[in-house]
C-alpha cells in the first residue's frame, strides 16, 4: 500500500485518537499529544460527515473538558489545526483553545 505523507499522518492521528479515546473512557486524564489527537481526529471525522468548516471550528471546542486532560493542558494547547478533506477540497481548520475552562468543570 502506497501512502502519501498527508495519509500517513491523517493514520497516526487516527491512531493516537484511539489511544486517547480508550484512556478517557477508563478515566485516565489526557496528556497534550492525546489531547490534540483526540480533537484533531473528531474535526477530520466531522469533515467526512459533510459538517461546514465554521460548524468544526466550534464543535471542537466541545470534544474535551478541562477535567479530561492533565493539570496545565488546557493552557498548552491554544488552537489545534488540521487540514480536513471536504466534499469540495481539502480546508484548513482551526480551532481556538479547543479546552475551555469552565468554573463548574474545575468543581467536578
Amino acid at each position: 500500500m502506497q501512502l502519501s505523507p498527508q495519509e500517513k499522518d491523517k493514520l497516526m492521528i487516527f491512531t493516537a485518537a484511539l489511544l486517547a479515546e480508550k484512556r478517557k473512557e477508563k478515566g485516565i486524564k489526557l496528556n497534550y499529544p492525546e489531547a490534540v489527537a483526540y480533537i484533531s481526529a473528531a474535526i477530520l471525522e466531522g469533515a467526512r460527515e459533510g459538517k461546514t468548516v465554521a460548524e468544526l471550528m466550534s464543535y471542537g471546542r466541545t470534544v474535551l473538558n478541562q477535567n479530561e486532560v492533565m493539570e496545565g493542558i488546557s493552557e498548552m494547547i491554544e488552537e489545534v489545526q488540521v487540514e480536513a478533506t471536504f466534499p469540495d477540497g481539502t480546508k484548513l481548520v482551526t480551532v481556538h483553545n479547543p479546552i475551555i475552562i469552565k468554573e463548574n468543570d474545575l468543581a467536578e
